[in-house]
């Protein structure tokens, strides 16, 4: 293809002439970029302007909702744009993301702390006009939104606000840019097999083939996903097992031009700072405002109260792992950390005769998906057909049509499932299009789910581990947000929710994965079609709770720490020794030795850089709301339609309702952490 941009048209100036206006990523290039950030910037501030220099009296139409239409262009690149770098990045890309964010921090100051233009949207707001409960809903949130970001300060604090803003967003995109980098650096290369004693076959032709792929003989295990969980669980060496450990647990964390330490300080001093200069004591009071939680006390409550419920259920967990161990080992062995999931998985043979490797053939990734989408259909009435003529960017992505039962189009899902080089790790549901409604037309959402499951090998098909499918459904419920999403503005549209909320559809479609009405709907042995056999799923169910207590201790760690940094309301000193800031702040959540040189919060991108600072706690927050949901399908039925199309009309309405309104309508009643505690079995009655 050429690269004379004289002859060829930048794809993001054109109409999409692609299925469904579908992002046309073959013909995008590095360089069209920059031009269309540029110009999107400038066409943007003209859309403010006009706003601005509107003679006519501020309403909600030439104002407000004018507003939320501007700034197209400047969406449509940067989605694109900042999707790829989680998904599909490289150095050139980095480089120019470096470079653009000041100017995409400028605009967005620009347009925040617009007096002219929170004038006018003030004067709206306090008309108190007629509107529809949308309407009024968009117009509060855009008048919160230009107080959160700085409208009401004085130009000395606007000039200080912008610094702030500009270098919290450059450290963040630092962040992740690092996390990114030493991940995709490290190999454990091994040569000798005896080493890998233990590990299943499917990880070893994976291995093997990660070794051929950088040109190295033997097995190569890296930092992704299922590579580093498969060494952790089987491989006998315990030298092996604890050098992987530490080098995945020191990310970031051990000098060097991709060290995260220092960036960490000023990223939370940053956010306490522009928290503080807008009048809150801490970054979680202003981040909890616009939250279910409210506030700093309602988060603790929960945490505490989680940690006291199942703290005891931990120590028993961990002292039946130790006593496995110590009886294998001898007397003498200290549990390590690299010895956990090990230890575990003997154990939950040893209970349960149930071993992740015994499932996996019968979930074969084409049946899983078939699996899921089966579900959707059986729940909503939806179907979904795979368009190959839809533009990917890159051949593991697949796109699919999604209709919905009366045969309309409902959306356009892509799903992108195998770790490489270019895509950070973990599991995320995205959008390259919202829904809203604009001069008549439903524009229907694009949507997408990554992940980084388990390869197909040269001798198999993609195998599953029931945990992958399970994350399956979880991202998948986050897409079912954004494909039913139906509101007139695109702001309000999908998992545009309250951040304590948006974990609800995805949490509540992984109670799917231990019913066995729905697993006996795909799961079938990829050579000999043999349905997975009900003693099989029986194991599952009752090992459902294997472990959840150290589970659950796991999950508060994390959201414990996230709030130790931004309840701050002093400085975080420069020097602060990351490290020893972790270990004091989650003491009473650890059941296995602090191993000196690790450190979490370096690698922790989703309270550094990825939406969640104050704000990890939700994850559990949402549990007890999907286990709550879930009690009500288990009375009804797991299939029941009623109970799914209310469920539906919940998904629907985005951020247009207050989600305790939305919960309540659909449940009936206010959700309480009981349904939690009896599916986790820490609550018998």
């Amino acid at each position: 293809m050429s690269t004379d941009t004289n002859i060829r048209k930048n794809p993001f100036f054109e109409t999409y002439d692609t299925p469904h206006g579908t992002v046309p990523f073959d013909r995008i290039m590095l360089e069209d970029y920059e031009p269309a950030i540029l110009e999107g910037i400038r066409q943007g501030q003209a859309e403010v302007d006009e706003i601005v220099n509107n003679p006519e009296a501020p309403t909600f139409e030439n104002t407000i909702l004018a507003l939320e239409r501007s700034g197209a262009l400047l969406n449509r690149v940067t989605n694109v744009m900042f999707n790829l770098m989680s998904a599909e990045t490289c150095d050139e890309l980095d480089e120019l993301a470096n470079k653009m964010q000041p100017l995409l921090s400028e605009h967005s100051n620009n347009i925040g702390l617009n007096e002219k233009l929170f004038a006018r949207i003030k004067s709206v707001y306090e008309a108190k006009p007629k509107l529809n409960q949308e309407e009024q809903k968009l117009l509060e949130n855009c008048y919160k939104s230009f107080s959160r970001r700085g409208a009401n300060l004085n130009e000395e604090q606007k000039l200080k606000f912008r610094e702030l803003s500009l270098e919290s967003s450059q450290c963040a995109l630092k962040f992740q840019q690092n996390t990114l980098k030493e991940t995709n650096a490290y190999v454990l290369h091994v040569t000798d097999g005896s080493k890998l004693e233990g590990l299943p076959e499917t990880d070893l032709e994976t291995a093997a083939q990660t070794a051929k792929e950088k040109n190295l003989d033997g097995w190569a295990f890296t930092l992704h996903g299922p590579s580093y969980s498969g060494l952790m669980t089987y491989c006998k060496d315990r030298a092996l097992r604890e050098e992987l450990y530490m080098a995945y647990n020191t990310k970031c964390a051990h000098g060097g031009e991709t060290d995260n330490c220092q960036l960490v300080c000023k990223l939370v001093n940053l956010r306490r700072e522009i928290a503080q200069l807008l009048g809150y004591e801490t970054y979680a009071s202003y981040a909890l405002e616009n939250r279910m939680a409210e506030n700093e006390h309602n988060v603790y409550q929960l945490l505490n109260q989680l940690l006291d419920s199942y703290r005891p259920k931990a120590l028993e967990e961990k002292k039946e792992i130790e006593d496995l161990a110590r009886k294998t080992e001898g007397k003498g062995f200290q549990l390590m950390p690299w010895d956990w999931s090990y230890y575990s998985n003997l154990l939950r043979r040893e209970k349960y005769n149930l071993d992740p490797e015994m499932l996996r053939p019968y979930l074969q990734v084409d049946k899983v998906i078939d699996g899921v989408f089966a579900l959707a259909s059986r729940l909503y009435g939806i179907s979904f057909k795979k368009n190959t003529d839809i533009p990917v960017f890159h051949p593991d992505v697949t796109p699919f049509e999604v209709y919905d039962k009366d045969g309309s189009f409902l959306a356009v899902l892509y799903t992108d499932f195998y770790p490489r080089a270019g895509k950070r790790s973990g599991a995320w549901m995205t959008s390259y299009q919202e829904q809203c409604i604009e001069n008549g037309v439903n524009r229907r959402p694009h949507v997408s789910i990554t992940t980084n499951f388990t390869k197909p090998t040269p001798t198999k098909p993609a195998l599953l581990t029931l945990g992958e499918v399970e994350t399956f459904l979880h991202e998948f419920g986050h897409s079912l947000h954004g494909i039913f999403a139906n509101t007139t503005f695109e702001s309000l549209s999908g998992t545009n929710v309250y951040w304590d909320f948006v974990e609800l559809p995805s949490q509540f479609m992984e109670n799917y994965v231990h019913e066995k009405e729905f697993l006996h709907t795909f799961a079938r042995h990829y050579q000999t079609d043999e349905l997975m056999p009900d003693e099989f799923i029986e194991r599952i169910r009752e090992a459902s709770n294997f472990n959840t207590g150290y589970a659950c201790l796991r999950q508060l760690s994390f959201g414990i720490l996230d709030m130790a940094y931004y309840t701050r309301k002093e400085e975080l000193k420069e020097d602060t020794d990351i490290q020893s800031f972790e270990k004091e702040a989650w003491k009473g959540t650890q059941l296995l030795p602090v191993v000196d040189g690790c450190c979490m919060t370096t690698q922790f991108s989703h309270i550094m850089c990825g939406g969640y600072a104050a704000g990890y706690y939700s994850y559990k927050w949402a549990e007890v709301l999907d286990a709550d949901a879930f009690s009500l399908f288990k009375e009804t039925g797991i299939f029941n339609t009623d109970t799914a199309s209310r469920f539906r009309t919940l998904l629907s309405k985005g951020g247009t309702v207050h989600p305790k309104d939305l919960y309540r309508e659909f449940r009936g009643q206010e959700p309480n952490i009981n349904a939690l505690l009896r599916r986790n079995g820490i609550k018998n009655d």
